[in-house]
Parts: C-alpha cells; structure tokens; sequence
C-alpha cells in the first residue's frame, strides 16, 4: 500500500515542496469513488491511470495494458477510446519501472507499421518522455500503467516511487472482479489503503480509522443490523475523516462529497456528513437534534469517542450531550480496549 511521507528536516531544499505537490494534487480519494461507483476493470484501470498523472503533473496521457495471452491495450487517459482492445508489444514486458527520454522509439520498434500507424494517429509522435509502471502480482506480470509526458519536465525519484507504491495497491485488485465477494474484499483493500495515505499525513493517527470501523461493527452488531447495514456503516466508519486531506475545518461535509457519485453508498455518505452532529443539537454542519442524526453518525460517533478515550465509562459524562445515551450504554458491553 502507497503513502504520502512528509517532509523529513534535512531534505534538500525544493524537495518538500514536492512532496506537498505529490500529495495534493488531485487527491487520491477521487479515485476511491470512481472505483466504488464503476466496479469494473476498466473503471478502476481508468481511476488508476488519473491519479498517476495527476502524481506527475503537468501535460500526461496515459494507456493501460493487460495480459490477457497478449498485451491488449484495457484503459486510457487523454487518448483516444479507438485504443481500447488493440494488442501491442512494450517496453513493460521486463516487469520493473522504466523512464524512457526517447518518446516512441522502442515502442515503435517493437510493433507493426499498421500497429504505428494507430499510435500515430492517437499522437504518440509527439511524445517526450514515457514512464513505465508495472502491475506485478506475486511474481506474475499483469501489465502496466504508461504515463507519457509531452513536455520535458522530468521526474524525480519521489515521484517515481509514489507512482510505483500506487502500481502496487492496485495491482491485487485486478483479479478480484470474479464474483460479488471479491469484489468486496478488493474495494475494501483499496479503502483502507487511500485511508493509510491520508492518515500518514499525521503519523499519529495511522490505524484511527480501522479502530474506529471495528468498533462501529461491534456497536452495530449489538444493534442487530443486518450485513448490507453494516456494510454501510464500514465504509461510513472508515472513511469519516478522509476529508482531513484537505484540513480539519469542514472535514465531515467535504469527506461525504467524496461519495457523492456513489448512490449505493448513500447511507455511508450521510453518516460522514453528520458524525459530528451532538445529540443535543449543538454539533455540526446542520445542528440536528437526537434522533434526527442518521443512526450510523451516531454509531460512529460514539466509537471516535471511544478510541479517542479509550475507555467506555469515560463517555457516561457526554451521554445525552454530544452522545447518544443508548448507544453510550451499548458501549459499556464491549470488551475492554487493549
């Protein structure tokens, strides 16, 4: 799983500007929602290739190959969707991260003159700089991501380790689209990791999110909510500070946009909204009162409350005040935290 590392005090100067830019630029959260919203090779390839670019900057397009017996062109970005299916030899064969700085030129030798003729037309010939991303899985190779950049600016190493940690994150979910339950397990991976890459902003709330999802599951389970509620409540729990990436202020309104595009998601999406709501109607964005807050915000409200604390008893005093007092005594029931 990729993460944004910050700025250590000795880096050269420049270098922690950069790596501010590789972690704000087009965050990787939007990605998440595309996959949730298109659960499909070709969603999460397309999602995959934008926040490459977006890690590099500047004016880049991009192709995806897969290996399906041969290398078949599965996703693009900036060219065009004639593309898509057409089989082609590459400089990605050899599994490891390449920077060309000759544009096409292997590309081009390895192929057909009808195959170059195709990549002509797409403006391939124009390209300056081509960086390979491999899909790897346990040793096989699935493919890559290719990043062509049409000017010259380079790209230095943060950059093509970022690009390479997120190769790797989304490489195992290429082989989970099988079945609904794989598909499941692959979209939760890829969660938890765009999570990790928010929270290692702040080392020290690496693993908040996770505690806070289990303790939600537990709290829920109590409550007698079924698997597809749950299911709602997990990605509500996970992801109720993925908004911090842009800053505390608003957080919970601007993490609930993330899964605006996401219509299955929509409970999870009001639970992020609202979590911060106060039983009491003193919380925020809309001051709801009791039971007015969507009962999965309440649920998380109480297990951020928990894993905040760390002990249950110590939540008796915002019972009826920031927390809602049933779920408060719910809380009391689970196993101490280690």
């Amino acid at each position: 799983m990729f993460r944004f590392n910050r700025p250590k005090k000795d880096e050269a100067p420049g270098a922690s500007d950069e790596r501010v830019l590789v972690a704000a630029q087009n965050d990787p959260t939007r990605v998440l929602a595309d996959l949730l919203g298109k659960p499909n090779v070709e969603g999460l390839l397309e999602g995959a290739l934008e926040h490459a670019a977006s890690l590099l900057g500047g004016n880049v397009k991009g192709y995806a190959v897969l290996r399906k017996g041969q290398d078949t062109v599965s996703a693009v970005r900036g060219y065009p969707k004639t593309l898509l299916g057409l089989s082609l030899s590459g400089p990605w064969a050899q599994m490891r991260p390449r920077l060309l700085a000759d544009g096409p030129k292997e590309l081009y030798s390895m192929n057909t003159q009808d195959v170059v003729r195709q990549l002509d037309a797409a403006g391939m010939n124009e390209v300056s700089t081509t960086v390979i991303v491999p899909l790897v899985d346990k040793g096989r190779n699935v493919g890559a991501l290719i990043l062509d950049q049409f000017q010259s600016g380079g790209v230095s190493q943060n950059q093509q380790e970022a690009l390479n940690r997120w190769g790797s994150a989304v490489t195992p979910l290429l082989s989970v689209f099988d079945t609904r339950e794989e598909w499941r397990q692959g979209s939760r991976q890829l969660t938890i990791a765009l999570v990790e890459a928010v929270e290692s902003q702040d080392f020290d709330a690496l693993g908040h999110a996770q505690q806070v999802a289990d303790i939600s599951g537990q709290l829920g389970r109590q409550l007698g909510l079924n698997e597809r509620e749950l299911e709602q409540l997990w990605y509500g729990a996970i992801l109720h500070d993925v908004g911090k990436i842009n800053g505390d202020q608003g957080h919970a309104s601007i993490g609930a946009n993330f899964l605006h595009a996401v219509p299955h998601l929509a409970d999870a999406q009001k639970a992020i909204r609202h979590h911060h709501e106060h039983f009491d109607g003193s919380g925020e964005p809309d001051k709801l009162v009791g039971e007015d807050i969507p009962l999965y915000a309440r649920i998380i409200a109480v297990a951020n409350a928990l894993v905040h604390v760390g002990d249950a008893a110590r939540l008796k005093g915002q019972a009826g005040k920031n927390l809602d007092p049933r779920l408060v005594e719910l809380a009391q029931k689970l196993p101490p935290r280690s």
